[in-house]
This record gives structure tokens, C-alpha cells and sequence, in this order.
């Protein structure tokens, strides 16, 4: 049976059991998927309803969303509980009221948005990574987290703690690797932690960075005997700065205090005031600034609710919507031949910004949101990331593009378009090539393309790190005929440059050096700055391991295929991406042999050992990691898989080892325990 709370009539009644529905499924998107349906302020807004409508529903207490079944759950020792939310200044000023009696010094630090996580440390080393899930139940993301450069397996101290903060990409990353194919940072965050293996599609966790907001200690009657006593301290702001101590980054934090109630209220404001003029040029997605009590002790006398702590808030900033008028849609061509529709909009001011751009992500967008040319939307936009349509309002009037300024100031004269279906194109908006779809995305097949041609040799400098070639100087390069594949770069004299508007002999010549020190690449970066769908630099390092050799990249066929999907963390589909890559660049590769030198990578030895070609996949409740098992497997010269199938020679069962466990029944493969696993890896 349901939850009942009575003296409501049956509409209100209802209304309560779709709002808890509602927010359970967006909850589920949010956390688990990475794929949100409604922007912050949208889900904030069923929140208020049903919290104004029934403050005691059980779904106003639940944290995130339970963990999605068949993935390896974590019970959290300390639970994550989010946090008390306001967008006013009158609501930092009652929670200013309700807590000064413990204390008029709290810690401000940014809220980042992207993926909460907790770290478990054991005697200083890293042992299990859980995202936040239900807060009290979490998914285990070990392998992935320890990607993360700013992460450490190891402390520098040895005891045992919970760090917990927000994994978040840098914006400028998310720009040049993502952005032709994900929405926004903080879903590439969720799903690069989330992924099974490298070629998800969901980005690299390597492109990642950890910020703490806290940290918990085991008791020290529970502590592992070896380790040290927890260190104490009077405040957070202490933790905070011994967490950097010990090779932690935590969230940037400032101590503010007041004399009386509206002095701390006003601290706090200036506080939302710098982050929200800040927000435009942060490296990281923002969405507010988190308050917290810094007396630890006056916390503990404060205490939490079922869903937050009352020593804590998140400012969180005004709902950055704005409404406008669909004026076109046009289609651009990308580095990879992704053909985005970017809308035109009669320029409205968001979050201080005059817009007449947004984003529309791809074809299937279009299509799902039902809009028109004409029609009134309301857009959103996220720290400086390009804004998006998230909603037709239905068709425009006049009055809807009336009084509109440009960013320059001057006013816009545009007037309302006739109203018309948009029209998805065929062939490429660049050079006529008939286009089609790869998945969600339609795709423009031709390396000549010349949209694909300028960003690919952008991307390739950039690579290379060849700061003095720019997206002017490229363009320049290619419209004047100076370059038309990759390897011309390496054919242009000084003259040829200095020819060039704007080109002066000392910028000639700085150009010219980068490109000489660039003549000699290894195999593996030569492979990272082709730029190929999805190879970056780790997987660019794994496949020149296996190839080795210029000669063998230019012979590879099909039969190497099988070879490479062998490859550990491999898995076809980015095989066969690179297959095809290659194949379609032969001549490319062909020009760059003769052009520069490739030199050998040395190959990437397996590891042998008593389980040497045997494959295991790792599944239920096992006395360890699995993290530390599947590195075991691997020292040993074992394969380590995430599916059950016919040809897995084992599967390591731990308890409530679940459809893992039957699927390998019912296909006759090799169970084995813990202890038979550990019996095997005796030589």
C-alpha cells in the first residue's frame, strides 16, 4: 500500500502520489542515468509543490535514487545527506536565525555541480570509491576513481577515513573533447565514473578532478590496530586545510563570521554575490555555495533531519532560465563529422549574458522536443557553457521579440519568422556529402570536408601542444589553399607564412620551430593527435603497445581485429572505430610516413602466470575488493571480464552473486569461490 496522509480530497490526493512519482523518476535520471529530463530549477519546483502539499511524504526524506540492480552496491558507514536548499536572501537570513545560537562562524565553499563521491581510505590507502546513490547505498566506481589524476591510491597518512566531495570536469576539457557529444559537464562526470570499460562513449574519468567538501573517521575502537588515531579537530576549516596536507584537494573554502545575526546574514550574502559574479569565469560548473556550521561540536548539538543537516545550506543561484523566440536553426559541421543543430534565438539575457545562440545537441533533440521556427522556448544556461532549448512555449507573438538588444547594445530589428517545421538536412551543410546517422548523430563521412579539415588540424596542434597555430591561422591556412591534409602543415616555408595577413617573420619562424619539433613523434602520440572518434591518449598508449610500429599500424586487416579486441579494456566496438579510422585515412597516414618520423613503442608485455589465457569475471559480495582481485587476476596473466558468456573459462562468486550466477550455471562455466580463486593463484 501506498503512503496515505489524510484530510486531503481526492484530487489533492492525487496530486501528492503523481509529485512522488515524478520526483522518484527524475531522481532515478539524475543520479543513476546521468540523463535529466528537467533542469534543477524544474525539479526543484515538484519538490516545493509536494512539500508545500504533504511536508511529512516519505519521498521528501529519500536522498538521490537507489542504486540500479545489477551493479556492485556499496553500503555507505557514513550516510551522504544532501543539503537544506534556498535561493533568497530572507532564507539565509532564517538560517542564519536558527543557527547562530551554536555559532556565528561558518565555512563557505562553491557547490560544484557534478557527481558526489565518497573515498574510503584503510590504513592510507584507497580501498573502495562509491558514488552517493540513495545516500545510504552506493555504487562501487573504484577503478574508474582511481583515474582521477587528483585522487591518491595512498596518503600520506596512514589511517582510515571517508573523504567525500564532487567529481567535476574542467569546462575547457569538457569544450575541446566533449562537447559534439554530451549535453553538458556534470552528466559526462556521472557517466565517466559509471562506465564498465573505455569504449562507453561516456568520457574518460582521466579527464577528471575531485574536490572534498568533508571527511569521517572510523572510531578508533574499530580502526584497524595498525593504523593511527583519528586527528582532532575543533572545526571543519581544520579538517579542510589538514586534507590538503595529506594530498586531498578540497573544494576552495573561505571562514566568514559576524558580530550579530544581520552581520553574519550579510557576510554570508557577500558570499553569493562574489560566487555569482565568479561563476562566468570558474574553471568548473557552479550552481551555488554551500554554508556549513564551522564548530564541529555545535553540529553534533544541532543534528540533521531524515534528509539534511541543520548546520548546513545550499545557496544555490537563481533558476538561470530565460524565455525567447525561435528565430532558425542552423547545422555545423564538427571535427568528426558531427552535424549539431545550433538554434537562433532573438537575444534575451540569461544570468547576465546577452544569448542568441543555443545549443540543440542533435538531430533526435529537435525531433523530441516537437519545436518550430517561430515558436517562443525557454532556454536554460549552466555556468558559461552554451545554452540549450529545454521547451516549446508554443508559437510566438510579436510581443515576444519587442524591446531586444543585442550583446553590443544595439537593438534587434529582427522581426517574428513564419512558422514552419524545421528540416533536418541530408547532405552536409559544408560540402554537399550526403549524410547519416551513427547512433543519435547524423555524420558527414568526408575527411575533405572543410569544416572537418580546420578542426582537425586544430585539434592535432593542440595535441602537440603547438600553441602558435590557431584557429585564425588555420582557417587563413585553408582558405588560401596552403593546406589541405594534416601533412601539408609540415610542406609550409616562412615565405608561404609570412605571405599570410597579419604574419609577421617572428611569428613565422615560431611556427615554423613547433612544427620542426614535431617532425619526431612516438607511435602512440602520432596515434592521440589523429584526432580518431573516441581514441584519446589512454586508449592512443594501449593499442600503439599492441601495434608497435608505423609499418604495422599502415599493414593492419581484418584478421588483426580479433587480435585487438583481446586487448584488455578493449572492447569491439573502438576496435572497430580505429579499423575504420585507419582505413579511411590511409593516404593520410601514407604522406604522414613519408613526411615525418614514427618511431617504435615497445610492445606491451602481458603478464603470465598460473591463470595465463584464462578468463574470470568477478561478481557478488566478496571479503575484498574487487578492484584488488581483478588486479590479481591481471598479475597472474588473467583476463578479467564484466560479462557472463560462453566462452568465460571462470566466475568468482561472492555472496548474493544474483543473474551472474545463474547465467553461468545454465551455461556450464566454472564457478568458483574466493577461496578456490585464491587455490589457483599458487604456482
Amino acid at each position: 500500500m501506498g503512503w496515505i496522509e489524510f484530510g486531503h480530497d481526492d484530487a489533492t490526493t492525487a496530486r501528492i502520489a503523481a509529485l512522488a512519482e515524478q520526483i522518484a523518476h527524475h531522481s532515478h535520471l539524475y543520479y543513476n542515468e546521468a540523463t535529466p529530463e528537467i533542469s534543477d530549477a524544474e525539479f526543484d519546483a515538484l519538490w516545493d509543490e509536494l512539500k508545500s502539499l504533504a511536508p511529512n511524504h516519505p519521498q521528501l526524506r529519500r536522498v538521490g535514487a537507489p542504486v540500479p540492480p545489477g551493479s556492485v552496491k556499496v553500503e555507505h558507514r557514513f550516510p551522504m545527506r544532501s543539503l537544506d536548499k534556498a535561493t533568497g536572501d530572507d532564507e539565509v537570513a532564517h538560517f542564519v536565525a536558527e543557527t547562530t545560537a551554536h555559532g556565528r562562524r561558518f565555512v563557505a565553499q562553491p557547490k560544484l555541480d557534478g557527481s558526489a563521491l565518497s573515498l574510503e581510505y584503510r590504513r592510507g590507502r584507497l580501498v573502495r570509491a562509491a558514488t552517493r546513490g540513495s545516500g545510504e547505498r552506493g555504487e562501487d566506481v573504484t577503478g574508474n576513481a582511481l583515474r582521477i589524476p587528483n585522487i591518491p591510491d595512498r596518503l600520506s597518512w596512514g589511517g582510515d577515513c571517508h573523504v567525500r566531495g564532487e567529481v567535476v570536469m574542467h569546462l575547457d576539457v569538457f569544450r575541446e573533447k566533449y562537447a559534439e557529444i554530451a549535453p553538458n559537464p556534470r552528466n559526462l562526470a556521472a557517466g565517466s565514473l559509471r562506465q564498465k570499460n573505455i569504449e562507453a562513449g561516456k568520457g574518460d574519468a582521466a579527464d577528471l578532478t575531485f574536490h572534498a567538501y568533508d571527511v569521517h573517521f572510523i572510531p578508533n575502537e574499530e580502526k584497524h590496530p595498525d593504523s593511527p588515531d583519528a586527528p582532532e579537530f575543533e572545526n571543519d576549516s581544520e579538517s579542510l586545510s589538514w586534507l590538503r596536507k595529506i594530498g586531498i584537494t578540497p573544494a576552495e573554502e573561505v571562514v566568514v563570521e559576524g558580530e550579530n545575526d544581520e552581520d553574519t546574514t550579510q557576510a554570508l550574502l557577500i558570499q553569493t554575490e562574489r560566487w555569482t559574479q565568479e561563476r562566468e569565469t570558474s574553471a568548473w560548473e557552479l550552481d551555488g555555495v554551500v554554508f556549513k556550521l564551522d564548530d564541529l561540536a555545535k553540529r553534533e548539538l544541532l543534528g540533521q533531519t531524515a534528509h539534511h543537516p541543520r548546520w548546513a545550506l545550499a545557496w544555490k543561484f537563481p533558476p538561470e532560465e530565460s524565455t525567447t523566440v525561435l528565430l532558425d536553426i542552423d547545422w555545423q559541421t564538427g571535427r568528426t563529422g558531427t552535424v549539431t543543430p545550433v538554434s537562433r534565438v532573438a537575444p534575451v539575457v540569461v544570468s547576465g549574458v546577452t544569448v542568441e545562440n543555443t545549443t540543440l545537441h542533435n538531430a533526435g533533440e529537435v525531433e523530441r522536443l516537437g519545436i518550430s521556427i517561430g515558436d517562443k522556448v525557454r532556454i536554460v544556461r549552466r555556468g558559461d557553457v552554451i545554452p540549450k532549448i529545454i521547451e516549446s512555449l508554443g508559437p510566438a507573438k510579436s510581443s515576444d521579440i519587442e524591446g531586444r538588444f543585442h550583446a553590443d547594445g544595439e537593438p534587434f530589428t529582427g522581426e517574428l519568422p513564419n512558422p514552419r517545421s524545421p528540416q533536418i538536412p541530408t547532405h552536409c551543410p559544408e560540402c554537399s556529402t550526403e549524410l547519416k546517422m551513427d547512433g543519435a548523430f547524423l555524420r558527414c563521412f568526408n575527411l575533405s570536408c572543410p569544416a572537418r579539415l580546420t578542426r582537425s588540424i586544430l585539434y592535432w596542434c593542440r595535441a602537440l601542444e603547438m600553441d602558435g597555430i590557431g584557429e585564425k591561422l588555420v582557417e587563413q591556412l585553408c582558405d588560401v589553399g596552403l593546406v589541405k591534409t594534416i601533412p601539408d602543415l609540415y610542406r609550409l616555408t616562412s615565405e608561404e607564412l609570412q605571405s599570410l595577413e597579419r604574419m609577421a617573420e617572428k611569428s613565422a619562424t615560431n611556427v615554423m620551430n613547433q612544427l620542426d619539433n614535431t617532425r619526431e613523434l612516438p607511435l602512440d602520440t602520432f596515434l592521440f593527435a589523429l584526432g580518431l572518434p573516441r581514441i584519446g591518449p589512454e586508449l592512443a598508449t594501449v593499442f600503439a603497445g599492441e601495434i608497435c610500429t608505423m609499418g604495422n599500424l599502415l599493414a593492419l586487416t581484418e584478421d588483426d581485429q580479433e587480435r585487438l579486441v583481446a586487448i584488455d579494456g578493449v572492447g569491439d566496438t573502438v576496435v572497430d572505430l580505429l579499423m575504420t579510422g585507419i582505413s579511411d585515412r590511409s593516404a593520410i597516414l601514407e604522406d604522414f610516413n613519408q613526411i615525418l618520423t614514427i618511431t617504435d613503442v615497445a610492445r606491451t608485455e602481458a603478464p603470465s602466470g598460473p591463470l595465463t589465457d584464462l578468463s574470470f569475471c568477478i561478481t557478488g559480495t566478496l571479503s575484498r575488493p574487487r578492484k584488488e582481485i581483478a588486479l590479481k587476476i591481471k598479475a597472474a596473466g588473467g583476463k578479467v571480464v564484466s560479462t557472463v558468456s560462453g566462452k568465460l573459462d571462470f566466475l568468482v562468486a561472492g555472496e548474493n552473486a544474483g543473474s551472474k550466477l545463474e547465467k553461468a550455471t545454465r551455461l556450464g562455466v566454472n564457478v568458483l569461490s574466493e577461496s578456490d580463486w585464491e587455490e589457483m593463484l599458487q604456482p
